[in-house]
């Protein structure tokens, strides 16, 4: 029994500790019980400073889980002796492969989270033969000990977007470093409360912010204007050319679709045309949607005019001088208020508030491009957890996943 022992001494290689006992259950469902006492003349000193200057005066019994061993779990009884520290009083007797209040060892906390970064923690946990719960708290700690505290020197350039959680219901707003593609700060919910917690973390470093790129949320415009005064706000062409797809094409789309409830052809081709309506032209490239789009166009002059509107609009981020895009800004503002359309008519004055947000693009080449990348693979990781409950390690987990470029 003592050569057993030994040999199992050395394959768990538990320094300063020798085995003291070993139950091996007979039902397969059961785990493997290993008995641990402190080797004869070992000392590990205080757990809290490492002073090896201490007196023991007391002990007790630890239980913690190993890696398995031939598809079964193990389980350690560990006697840890407590200490009277000179320093910090008080304390335990410090163990190498464990830590402090920790229920697993070292070795199979790196474990599980080197496999979390390619399983799904499901699979981590049937592989690892331990609790959903206990995998993702293991992984979490990991990700707050990597990710904390932020690294927010330097940065004087932000893009800013929203993501949903769960489509309708919550949302969260994520902050990237325009500069480095890192993700900086993720927060539930898309109000000034909630991205003003970026801003106090932020702290005296927000007044070296130079521009912010975003949708149109007047949230984010309203807490950005008073975080950040000298900030410029550029608004992306993405989100712009998509509420005018919104506010204006499906309004008048909608409109037409009604007047032609007497005719069903007309009516059926004009309720199946948003997507070829919304699309850029180049990407048309069936020859049917080519014959489609123009006979919508042709039989709807109001649908041809906020479609060839939306095309001068997109043209106007193709400009790098901003004299030549405000030219062009105020052509087709004039265009827009002289259409007779309410929609266009509306969009067009609301849009003209944020004029300069607008031609900042000249300024500053920034978009929110990134995010809308960083958003397919943040839906990736939500599918692959199958939902994240818990928002706070989701979102150490979008961290984690966008480290950005180095300096």
């Amino acid at each position: 029994m003592q050569a057993i022992h030994q040999d199992i001494d050395l394959l768990g290689n538990w320094e300063g500790y020798r085995v003291r006992g070993i139950r091996v259950p007979v039902n397969q469902n059961r785990k493997i019980r290993v008995e641990l006492h402190p080797k004869h003349g070992w000392w590990g000193g205080c757990s809290r400073c490492g002073c090896t200057g201490c007196d023991y005066h007391d002990r007790t019994t630890r239980v913690v889980r190993d890696l398995p061993v031939f598809g079964q779990a193990v389980e350690l009884r560990v006697l840890v002796r407590r200490v009277i520290c000179p320093v910090c009083g008080p304390s335990r007797e410090s163990i190498p492969w464990l830590d402090s209040y920790a229920r697993v060892t070292r070795r199979l906390a790196d474990t599980v989270c080197r496999m979390a970064e390619i399983m799904t923690i499901k699979d981590v946990a049937k592989t690892f033969l331990l609790a959903w719960h206990t995998v993702k708290n293991i992984h979490k700690r990991y990700l707050t000990h990597l990710l904390e505290p932020v690294d927010l020197n330097g940065v004087t350039q932000l893009l800013i977007d929203e993501f949903a959680i769960q489509k309708g219901h919550r949302y969260a707003t994520v902050v990237v470093d325009a500069v480095r593609k890192r993700v900086l700060w993720v927060g539930r919910g898309r109000s000034r409360a909630s991205i003003r917690p970026f801003f106090e973390l932020l702290g005296d470093q927000r007044h070296n912010i130079k521009a912010v790129a975003l949708d149109m949320s007047s949230a984010y415009i309203n807490e950005i204007a008073e975080q950040c005064p000298h900030a410029q706000v550029i608004f992306d062409h993405f989100h712009v050319i998509a509420r005018y797809g919104r506010e204006v094409i499906d309004r008048v789309r909608v409109d037409a679709a009604n007047r032609y409830r007497h005719d069903p052809i007309q009516r059926k081709l004009v309720k199946g045309s948003r997507w070829l309506l919304l699309r850029n032209p180049s990407n048309i490239t069936r020859p049917e949607d080519r014959q489609q789009l123009d006979e919508l166009l042709e039989i709807n002059k109001e649908l041809s005019l906020v479609y060839i509107m939306k095309e001068h609009l997109n043209h106007l981020w193709r400009f790098e001088d901003q004299i030549t895009a405000r030219a062009w800004w105020h052509q087709w503002y004039r265009m827009a208020i002289n259409s007779n359309i309410d929609a266009l008519i509306k969009f067009a004055r609301n849009l003209s508030v944020h004029v300069e947000g607008l031609l900042a693009h000249t300024r500053y080449r920034l978009n929110t491009g990134v995010l809308e990348g960083m958003n397919n693979k943040i839906k990736v990781i939500k599918r692959v957890a199958f939902g994240f409950r818990d928002d706070e390690y989701f979102f150490l987990r979008i961290r984690h996943a966008f480290p950005g470029v180095r300096r």
